[in-house]
Protein backbone atom coordinates (compact mmCIF):
# COMPACT_ATOMS: atom_id res chain seq x y z
CA UNK A 1 0.00 0.00 0.00
CA UNK A 2 1.53 3.51 -1.01
CA UNK A 3 1.90 5.72 1.69
CA UNK A 4 1.24 9.14 2.44
CA UNK A 5 4.32 10.07 2.27
CA UNK A 6 5.29 8.11 -0.81
CA UNK A 7 2.58 9.60 -2.24
CA UNK A 8 4.24 13.13 -1.11
CA UNK A 9 7.31 13.00 -2.43
CA UNK A 10 6.22 11.28 -5.76
CA UNK A 11 4.77 14.91 -6.73
CA UNK A 12 1.44 13.49 -8.23
CA UNK A 13 3.49 10.68 -9.79
CA UNK A 14 1.59 7.10 -9.60
CA UNK A 15 4.18 5.24 -11.14
CA UNK A 16 6.88 6.75 -9.08
CA UNK A 17 5.23 6.37 -5.97
CA UNK A 18 4.07 2.86 -6.75
CA UNK A 19 7.51 1.51 -7.44
CA UNK A 20 9.25 3.30 -4.41
CA UNK A 21 6.27 1.68 -2.60
CA UNK A 22 7.49 -1.30 -4.06
CA UNK A 23 11.39 -0.74 -2.86
CA UNK A 24 10.27 0.07 0.80
CA UNK A 25 8.22 -2.91 0.98
CA UNK A 26 10.73 -5.49 -0.25
CA UNK A 27 13.40 -4.17 1.97
CA UNK A 28 10.84 -4.77 4.97
CA UNK A 29 9.43 -8.10 3.75
CA UNK A 30 12.95 -9.54 2.38
CA UNK A 31 15.41 -7.20 3.49
CA UNK A 32 16.45 -6.99 0.10
CA UNK A 33 17.39 -3.16 -1.21
CA UNK A 34 16.85 -3.30 -4.52
CA UNK A 35 18.27 0.38 -5.84
CA UNK A 36 21.37 2.78 -3.94
CA UNK A 37 19.76 5.57 -2.28
CA UNK A 38 21.68 8.62 -0.31
CA UNK A 39 22.44 7.11 3.21
CA UNK A 40 25.59 4.85 3.64
CA UNK A 41 23.98 2.09 5.08
CA UNK A 42 26.25 -0.20 6.28
CA UNK A 43 25.13 -3.58 7.79
CA UNK A 44 23.89 -2.62 11.40
CA UNK A 45 22.25 0.18 9.78
CA UNK A 46 20.22 -1.97 7.47
CA UNK A 47 18.94 -3.93 9.98
CA UNK A 48 18.26 -0.72 12.24
CA UNK A 49 16.29 1.22 9.14
CA UNK A 50 14.42 -2.32 8.60
CA UNK A 51 13.41 -2.19 11.92
CA UNK A 52 12.20 1.19 12.21
CA UNK A 53 10.48 0.50 8.86
CA UNK A 54 8.72 -2.66 10.08
CA UNK A 55 7.92 -0.64 13.42
CA UNK A 56 6.52 1.81 11.80
CA UNK A 57 4.44 -0.20 9.12
CA UNK A 58 2.39 -1.44 12.67
CA UNK A 59 1.77 2.09 13.74
CA UNK A 60 0.87 3.66 9.79
CA UNK A 61 3.60 6.07 9.83
CA UNK A 62 6.35 7.39 7.95
CA UNK A 63 10.31 7.09 8.65
CA UNK A 64 12.02 9.67 8.06
CA UNK A 65 15.12 7.65 7.31
CA UNK A 66 13.48 6.24 4.50
CA UNK A 67 12.48 9.33 2.73
CA UNK A 68 15.94 10.66 2.78
CA UNK A 69 17.41 7.26 1.25
CA UNK A 70 14.48 6.69 -0.90
CA UNK A 71 13.78 10.08 -2.29
CA UNK A 72 16.86 10.95 -5.07
CA UNK A 73 15.98 7.49 -6.70
CA UNK A 74 14.65 8.36 -10.02
CA UNK A 75 14.97 5.07 -11.84
CA UNK A 76 13.42 1.55 -11.14
CA UNK A 77 14.73 -0.84 -10.94
CA UNK A 78 11.69 -3.16 -11.66
CA UNK A 79 10.28 -4.16 -14.93
CA UNK A 80 6.38 -3.48 -15.36
CA UNK A 81 4.29 -6.27 -15.85
CA UNK A 82 1.13 -4.37 -15.95
CA UNK A 83 -1.64 -2.57 -13.71
CA UNK A 84 -4.74 -4.82 -12.66
CA UNK A 85 -7.97 -3.69 -11.03
CA UNK A 86 -10.00 -5.93 -8.67
CA UNK A 87 -13.03 -6.63 -10.47
CA UNK A 88 -16.10 -4.80 -9.52
CA UNK A 89 -17.55 -7.52 -6.66
CA UNK A 90 -15.65 -6.23 -3.87
CA UNK A 91 -16.61 -3.58 -1.22
CA UNK A 92 -12.93 -2.93 -1.27
CA UNK A 93 -10.64 -2.72 -4.72
CA UNK A 94 -7.43 -2.27 -5.49
CA UNK A 95 -5.33 -1.02 -8.09
CA UNK A 96 -2.02 -2.75 -8.57
CA UNK A 97 0.92 -2.23 -10.39
CA UNK A 98 3.03 -5.61 -10.42
CA UNK A 99 6.77 -6.06 -11.05
CA UNK A 100 9.13 -8.23 -12.01
CA UNK A 101 13.01 -7.91 -10.50
CA UNK A 102 16.12 -9.93 -10.55
CA UNK A 103 17.72 -10.40 -7.37
CA UNK A 104 20.78 -8.18 -6.96
CA UNK A 105 23.65 -9.30 -6.72
CA UNK A 106 24.95 -9.21 -3.24
CA UNK A 107 21.40 -9.20 -2.25
CA UNK A 108 20.16 -11.93 0.05
CA UNK A 109 16.01 -12.24 0.94
CA UNK A 110 15.92 -12.78 5.14
CA UNK A 111 12.49 -13.13 6.66
CA UNK A 112 11.47 -10.83 9.78
CA UNK A 113 9.34 -13.11 12.06
CA UNK A 114 6.06 -10.16 12.48
CA UNK A 115 5.06 -8.79 9.72
CA UNK A 116 5.51 -12.18 7.73
CA UNK A 117 4.75 -15.80 8.88
CA UNK A 118 7.90 -17.20 7.04
CA UNK A 119 9.16 -17.09 3.77
CA UNK A 120 11.11 -19.45 1.01
CA UNK A 121 11.94 -19.22 -2.84
CA UNK A 122 9.44 -21.71 -4.62
CA UNK A 123 9.40 -22.93 -8.14
CA UNK A 124 6.30 -21.36 -9.46
CA UNK A 125 5.24 -24.96 -10.28
CA UNK A 126 5.96 -26.55 -6.86
CA UNK A 127 3.77 -23.45 -5.63
CA UNK A 128 0.80 -24.45 -7.69
CA UNK A 129 1.09 -27.79 -6.73
CA UNK A 130 0.99 -26.95 -3.31
CA UNK A 131 -2.09 -24.83 -3.35
CA UNK A 132 -3.72 -27.24 -5.69
CA UNK A 133 -3.11 -29.90 -2.91
CA UNK A 134 -5.08 -27.14 -0.78
CA UNK A 135 -1.66 -26.48 1.56
CA UNK A 136 -1.90 -23.00 0.87
CA UNK A 137 -3.42 -19.94 -0.23
CA UNK A 138 -2.82 -18.01 -3.43
CA UNK A 139 -4.72 -14.71 -4.28
CA UNK A 140 -6.23 -14.71 -7.52
CA UNK A 141 -3.47 -12.07 -9.45
CA UNK A 142 -0.95 -14.24 -8.08
CA UNK A 143 -1.86 -17.23 -9.55
CA UNK A 144 -2.23 -15.60 -13.25
CA UNK A 145 1.26 -15.05 -12.56
CA UNK A 146 2.56 -18.15 -11.44
CA UNK A 147 0.38 -19.89 -13.91
CA UNK A 148 2.09 -18.00 -17.12
CA UNK A 149 5.75 -19.11 -15.36
CA UNK A 150 4.49 -22.62 -15.09
CA UNK A 151 3.58 -22.75 -18.35
CA UNK A 152 6.37 -20.65 -20.27
CA UNK A 153 9.21 -19.79 -18.13
CA UNK A 154 10.75 -16.76 -16.99
CA UNK A 155 12.35 -15.80 -20.33
CA UNK A 156 9.08 -13.87 -21.99
CA UNK A 157 7.43 -13.65 -18.70
CA UNK A 158 6.74 -9.86 -19.03
CA UNK A 159 5.43 -10.02 -22.69
CA UNK A 160 2.95 -12.79 -21.77
CA UNK A 161 1.95 -11.23 -18.73
CA UNK A 162 1.14 -7.66 -19.89
CA UNK A 163 -0.69 -9.03 -23.32
CA UNK A 164 -2.97 -11.11 -20.49
CA UNK A 165 -3.80 -7.62 -18.62
CA UNK A 166 -4.00 -5.52 -21.67
CA UNK A 167 -7.13 -8.37 -22.29
CA UNK A 168 -8.11 -8.21 -19.14
CA UNK A 169 -8.60 -4.29 -19.30
CA UNK A 170 -10.26 -4.91 -22.49
CA UNK A 171 -13.34 -6.88 -20.58
CA UNK A 172 -12.06 -10.59 -20.53
CA UNK A 173 -13.52 -12.23 -17.31
CA UNK A 174 -10.54 -11.71 -14.40
CA UNK A 175 -9.38 -15.57 -13.57
CA UNK A 176 -10.56 -15.13 -9.95
CA UNK A 177 -9.93 -18.27 -7.94
CA UNK A 178 -10.42 -18.40 -4.36
CA UNK A 179 -9.49 -21.93 -4.58
CA UNK A 180 -8.96 -25.27 -6.92
CA UNK A 181 -11.48 -25.42 -9.18
CA UNK A 182 -14.11 -23.00 -8.92
CA UNK A 183 -13.64 -20.13 -11.37
CA UNK A 184 -15.97 -17.48 -9.90
CA UNK A 185 -17.18 -14.83 -12.22
CA UNK A 186 -19.39 -11.64 -10.67
CA UNK A 187 -21.57 -10.29 -13.78
CA UNK A 188 -23.69 -7.23 -13.55
CA UNK A 189 -27.13 -7.97 -12.28
CA UNK A 190 -30.49 -5.99 -11.74
CA UNK A 191 -30.09 -7.11 -7.77
CA UNK A 192 -30.34 -5.42 -4.53
CA UNK A 193 -27.55 -2.65 -3.58
CA UNK A 194 -25.25 -2.17 -2.92
CA UNK A 195 -24.27 -5.26 -4.59
CA UNK A 196 -24.09 -4.61 -8.39
CA UNK A 197 -23.48 -8.16 -9.41
CA UNK A 198 -23.99 -11.80 -9.40
CA UNK A 199 -21.53 -14.54 -8.93
CA UNK A 200 -21.50 -17.19 -11.96
CA UNK A 201 -19.38 -20.06 -10.87
CA UNK A 202 -17.68 -22.44 -13.58
CA UNK A 203 -17.15 -25.68 -10.66
CA UNK A 204 -14.78 -28.67 -11.31
CA UNK A 205 -11.63 -28.69 -13.62
CA UNK A 206 -12.12 -31.01 -16.86
CA UNK A 207 -15.84 -31.15 -16.51
CA UNK A 208 -17.49 -28.07 -15.75
CA UNK A 209 -20.96 -27.36 -14.11
CA UNK A 210 -21.86 -23.22 -14.44
CA UNK A 211 -23.74 -21.99 -11.80
CA UNK A 212 -26.23 -19.09 -11.16
CA UNK A 213 -25.66 -17.85 -14.57
CA UNK A 214 -27.61 -14.75 -13.79
CA UNK A 215 -26.90 -11.73 -15.99
CA UNK A 216 -29.56 -10.55 -18.53
CA UNK A 217 -26.93 -8.03 -20.04
CA UNK A 218 -26.26 -9.57 -23.45
CA UNK A 219 -22.65 -7.52 -23.20
CA UNK A 220 -22.25 -9.61 -20.15
CA UNK A 221 -23.53 -12.78 -21.09
CA UNK A 222 -21.09 -12.39 -23.83
CA UNK A 223 -18.28 -12.51 -21.66
CA UNK A 224 -18.78 -15.09 -19.81
CA UNK A 225 -19.47 -17.44 -23.41
CA UNK A 226 -16.20 -16.07 -24.02
CA UNK A 227 -14.81 -18.27 -21.31
CA UNK A 228 -16.74 -21.19 -21.61
CA UNK A 229 -15.53 -21.07 -25.29
CA UNK A 230 -11.72 -20.86 -24.23
CA UNK A 231 -12.57 -23.50 -21.98
CA UNK A 232 -14.23 -25.81 -24.58
CA UNK A 233 -11.25 -25.61 -26.82
CA UNK A 234 -8.74 -26.84 -24.18
CA UNK A 235 -10.53 -29.58 -24.07
CA UNK A 236 -13.21 -29.14 -21.07
CA UNK A 237 -16.84 -30.23 -21.26
CA UNK A 238 -19.75 -28.79 -19.51
CA UNK A 239 -22.03 -30.88 -18.05
CA UNK A 240 -24.63 -28.85 -16.74
CA UNK A 241 -26.03 -25.49 -15.65
CA UNK A 242 -26.91 -25.71 -12.00
CA UNK A 243 -29.23 -23.25 -9.98
CA UNK A 244 -28.73 -22.23 -5.99
CA UNK A 245 -32.82 -20.96 -6.97
CA UNK A 246 -34.91 -18.68 -9.08
CA UNK A 247 -34.51 -15.31 -7.99
CA UNK A 248 -34.54 -13.17 -10.92
CA UNK A 249 -30.75 -11.80 -10.66
CA UNK A 250 -29.92 -15.73 -10.97
CA UNK A 251 -31.56 -16.66 -13.95
CA UNK A 252 -31.23 -13.77 -16.81
CA UNK A 253 -28.74 -16.17 -18.66
CA UNK A 254 -30.21 -19.58 -17.93
CA UNK A 255 -32.07 -19.96 -21.11
CA UNK A 256 -29.55 -18.69 -23.84
CA UNK A 257 -26.63 -20.50 -21.76
CA UNK A 258 -28.74 -23.87 -21.58
CA UNK A 259 -29.25 -23.20 -25.44
CA UNK A 260 -26.19 -21.91 -26.61
CA UNK A 261 -24.30 -25.39 -24.88
CA UNK A 262 -27.38 -27.83 -25.18
CA UNK A 263 -27.13 -28.29 -21.07
CA UNK A 264 -29.53 -29.40 -18.59
CA UNK A 265 -30.84 -27.68 -16.08
CA UNK A 266 -30.44 -28.53 -12.48
CA UNK A 267 -32.48 -27.41 -9.47
CA UNK A 268 -34.50 -27.24 -7.16
CA UNK A 269 -38.20 -28.96 -8.18
CA UNK A 270 -39.69 -25.42 -6.32
CA UNK A 271 -36.83 -23.17 -8.09
CA UNK A 272 -37.99 -24.84 -11.44
CA UNK A 273 -41.58 -24.84 -11.63
CA UNK A 274 -40.77 -21.27 -10.98
CA UNK A 275 -39.22 -20.35 -14.66
CA UNK A 276 -40.26 -20.70 -17.79
CA UNK A 277 -37.88 -23.55 -19.33
CA UNK A 278 -40.14 -25.18 -22.09
CA UNK A 279 -38.07 -27.05 -24.57
CA UNK A 280 -35.17 -27.56 -21.90
CA UNK A 281 -33.70 -30.49 -20.28
CA UNK A 282 -34.35 -30.25 -16.69
CA UNK A 283 -33.58 -32.07 -13.64
CA UNK A 284 -34.82 -31.69 -10.14
CA UNK A 285 -32.26 -32.33 -7.05
CA UNK A 286 -32.62 -33.28 -3.27
CA UNK A 287 -31.08 -32.84 -0.42
CA UNK A 288 -28.35 -34.77 -0.39
CA UNK A 289 -28.06 -35.23 -4.35
CA UNK A 290 -24.21 -35.92 -5.44
CA UNK A 291 -22.66 -34.79 -8.40
CA UNK A 292 -19.64 -36.28 -10.31
CA UNK A 293 -17.20 -33.84 -11.11
CA UNK A 294 -14.47 -36.28 -12.00
CA UNK A 295 -10.87 -36.36 -11.11
CA UNK A 296 -9.83 -33.00 -8.48
CA UNK A 297 -7.07 -30.27 -9.48
CA UNK A 298 -4.49 -32.26 -7.58
CA UNK A 299 -5.08 -35.83 -9.36
CA UNK A 300 -7.30 -37.31 -6.84
CA UNK A 301 -10.77 -39.23 -7.67
CA UNK A 302 -13.92 -39.28 -6.41
CA UNK A 303 -14.52 -35.47 -6.54
CA UNK A 304 -18.14 -34.82 -5.83
CA UNK A 305 -20.26 -31.87 -5.40
CA UNK A 306 -23.50 -32.43 -2.94
CA UNK A 307 -26.51 -30.18 -3.55
CA UNK A 308 -27.61 -29.17 0.10
CA UNK A 309 -31.24 -28.13 0.54
CA UNK A 310 -31.13 -24.16 2.66
CA UNK A 311 -34.95 -23.00 2.52
CA UNK A 312 -35.09 -19.50 4.23
CA UNK A 313 -34.61 -16.84 1.81
CA UNK A 314 -35.92 -18.87 -0.73
CA UNK A 315 -38.16 -22.06 -0.45
CA UNK A 316 -36.19 -23.92 -2.82
CA UNK A 317 -32.70 -22.61 -1.67
CA UNK A 318 -29.80 -24.99 -2.60
CA UNK A 319 -26.15 -24.86 -1.63
CA UNK A 320 -23.39 -27.04 -3.29
CA UNK A 321 -20.55 -27.97 -1.32
CA UNK A 322 -17.75 -29.50 -3.16
CA UNK A 323 -15.94 -33.01 -1.26
CA UNK A 324 -12.10 -32.63 -2.10
CA UNK A 325 -11.73 -28.95 -0.21
CA UNK A 326 -14.98 -28.77 0.98
CA UNK A 327 -15.54 -25.16 -0.78
CA UNK A 328 -19.38 -23.90 -0.03
CA UNK A 329 -21.08 -22.33 -2.82
CA UNK A 330 -23.77 -20.80 -0.48
CA UNK A 331 -25.62 -18.82 -2.83
CA UNK A 332 -28.04 -16.06 -1.21
CA UNK A 333 -27.48 -17.59 2.05
CA UNK A 334 -25.05 -14.59 2.73
CA UNK A 335 -23.10 -12.25 1.16
CA UNK A 336 -19.94 -10.45 1.54
CA UNK A 337 -20.82 -7.52 0.98
CA UNK A 338 -23.90 -7.04 2.21
CA UNK A 339 -26.76 -8.66 4.67
CA UNK A 340 -29.52 -11.30 2.98
CA UNK A 341 -33.20 -9.76 2.40
CA UNK A 342 -35.36 -12.24 3.94
CA UNK A 343 -38.74 -11.26 2.37
CA UNK A 344 -42.22 -12.60 3.55
CA UNK A 345 -44.03 -14.62 2.70
CA UNK A 346 -41.29 -16.62 0.61
CA UNK A 347 -38.75 -15.73 2.93
CA UNK A 348 -39.03 -17.11 6.63
CA UNK A 349 -36.39 -16.29 8.96
CA UNK A 350 -36.57 -19.29 11.29
CA UNK A 351 -36.20 -21.57 8.42
CA UNK A 352 -33.13 -19.46 7.27
CA UNK A 353 -31.67 -19.30 10.58
CA UNK A 354 -31.92 -22.73 11.30
CA UNK A 355 -30.25 -23.41 7.78
CA UNK A 356 -27.49 -21.54 8.55
CA UNK A 357 -27.16 -23.56 11.77
CA UNK A 358 -26.84 -26.81 9.33
CA UNK A 359 -24.76 -25.26 7.52
CA UNK A 360 -22.12 -24.50 10.33
CA UNK A 361 -22.27 -28.51 10.92
CA UNK A 362 -20.80 -29.04 7.55
CA UNK A 363 -16.61 -29.49 6.40
CA UNK A 364 -14.85 -25.79 6.78
CA UNK A 365 -13.86 -24.30 3.62
CA UNK A 366 -13.98 -21.66 1.48
CA UNK A 367 -17.52 -20.23 1.23
CA UNK A 368 -18.68 -18.49 -2.14
CA UNK A 369 -21.61 -15.86 -1.49
CA UNK A 370 -23.47 -14.93 -4.95
CA UNK A 371 -22.71 -11.55 -3.83
CA UNK A 372 -19.21 -10.21 -3.35
CA UNK A 373 -16.00 -11.97 -2.56
CA UNK A 374 -15.40 -15.18 -1.02
CA UNK A 375 -14.03 -15.82 2.36
CA UNK A 376 -11.68 -18.63 3.31
CA UNK A 377 -13.50 -19.42 6.82
CA UNK A 378 -17.34 -20.86 5.78
CA UNK A 379 -17.78 -20.82 9.73
CA UNK A 380 -16.17 -17.43 10.68
CA UNK A 381 -18.46 -16.36 7.94
CA UNK A 382 -22.24 -18.26 8.94
CA UNK A 383 -21.34 -16.96 12.75
CA UNK A 384 -21.14 -13.71 11.63
CA UNK A 385 -24.34 -13.87 10.17
CA UNK A 386 -26.27 -15.81 13.29
CA UNK A 387 -24.93 -13.63 14.98
CA UNK A 388 -26.00 -10.45 12.90
CA UNK A 389 -29.34 -11.62 12.97
CA UNK A 390 -29.72 -12.35 17.19
CA UNK A 391 -28.28 -8.90 17.46
CA UNK A 392 -31.22 -7.39 15.07
CA UNK A 393 -33.81 -9.40 16.89
CA UNK A 394 -32.41 -7.77 20.52
CA UNK A 395 -33.09 -4.25 18.63
CA UNK A 396 -36.46 -4.68 17.53
CA UNK A 397 -37.38 -6.71 21.02
CA UNK A 398 -35.88 -3.30 22.64
CA UNK A 399 -37.79 -1.52 20.53
CA UNK A 400 -41.47 -2.86 21.04
CA UNK A 401 -43.43 -1.66 23.74
CA UNK A 402 -46.81 -3.05 24.83
CA UNK A 403 -48.02 -0.07 22.75
CA UNK A 404 -48.54 -1.07 19.69
CA UNK A 405 -45.90 0.38 16.82
CA UNK A 406 -45.79 0.71 12.95
CA UNK A 407 -43.54 -0.95 10.84
CA UNK A 408 -42.57 2.90 9.80
CA UNK A 409 -41.86 3.70 13.38
CA UNK A 410 -40.11 0.61 14.42
CA UNK A 411 -37.50 1.16 11.56
CA UNK A 412 -35.70 3.73 12.16
CA UNK A 413 -35.01 2.02 15.79
CA UNK A 414 -33.99 -1.49 14.79
CA UNK A 415 -32.03 -0.32 11.67
CA UNK A 416 -30.57 2.77 13.14
CA UNK A 417 -27.17 1.67 11.14
CA UNK A 418 -28.48 1.58 7.69
CA UNK A 419 -28.88 4.44 5.13
CA UNK A 420 -32.83 5.40 5.31
CA UNK A 421 -32.58 5.09 1.54
CA UNK A 422 -32.41 1.05 1.91
CA UNK A 423 -35.36 1.64 4.48
CA UNK A 424 -37.70 0.02 1.77
CA UNK A 425 -35.64 -3.40 1.94
CA UNK A 426 -34.93 -3.45 5.48
CA UNK A 427 -38.37 -3.01 6.21
CA UNK A 428 -39.30 -6.23 4.25
CA UNK A 429 -36.27 -8.04 6.47
CA UNK A 430 -38.16 -5.86 10.03
CA UNK A 431 -41.81 -8.28 8.88
CA UNK A 432 -39.64 -11.54 8.97
CA UNK A 433 -38.58 -10.46 12.34
CA UNK A 434 -42.17 -9.53 13.56
CA UNK A 435 -43.15 -13.20 12.09
CA UNK A 436 -40.72 -15.27 14.06
CA UNK A 437 -41.32 -13.42 17.43
CA UNK A 438 -45.37 -13.92 16.74
CA UNK A 439 -44.52 -17.68 16.13
CA UNK A 440 -42.53 -17.97 19.04
CA UNK A 441 -45.53 -15.72 21.30
CA UNK A 442 -43.16 -13.16 22.04
CA UNK A 443 -45.09 -10.49 19.94
CA UNK A 444 -48.33 -9.59 18.56
CA UNK A 445 -48.87 -8.24 15.34
CA UNK A 446 -51.87 -6.82 13.57
CA UNK A 447 -52.89 -4.28 11.15
CA UNK A 448 -49.34 -3.56 10.57
CA UNK A 449 -48.47 -2.30 14.29
CA UNK A 450 -46.30 -4.87 16.87
CA UNK A 451 -46.20 -4.89 20.25
CA UNK A 452 -44.73 -7.27 22.82
CA UNK A 453 -46.81 -10.18 23.65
Amino acid sequence: MVSPEEWDLAAGDKRLAVWRCALRELFEETGVLAATGSLDLDPQGRVDLRGELLRAERQDAGVDAWDTWAEPIGESPFRDLGWMTTPPFAPVRYETLFLDLELPEGEEATIVTGELVGGRFWDAGEALQAWRRGEIRIVPPVLLILEALEEGGIEDLDRRVIEEMDRLRAGRLHPVRFSPGIFLAALRTPTLPPSTTTNTLLVGEKSLYIVDPGTHEAAEQDRLFEKLNELLGQGTTLTGILLTHSHNDHVGALCRTAQEFSLPILAHEISLSEISLEGLETRALAHGDCLELGQAPDGSEGWQLEALHTPGHHPGHLCFQESRYHALIAGDMISTVSTILIDPPEGHLATYLQSLEALLKRPQGTIYPAHGPAMPDSHTVLRHFLAHRRKREEALLEALTRTPRSLDALLPLVYDDVDPSLFPIARRSLLAGMHKLVEEGRAQFEDERGRLA
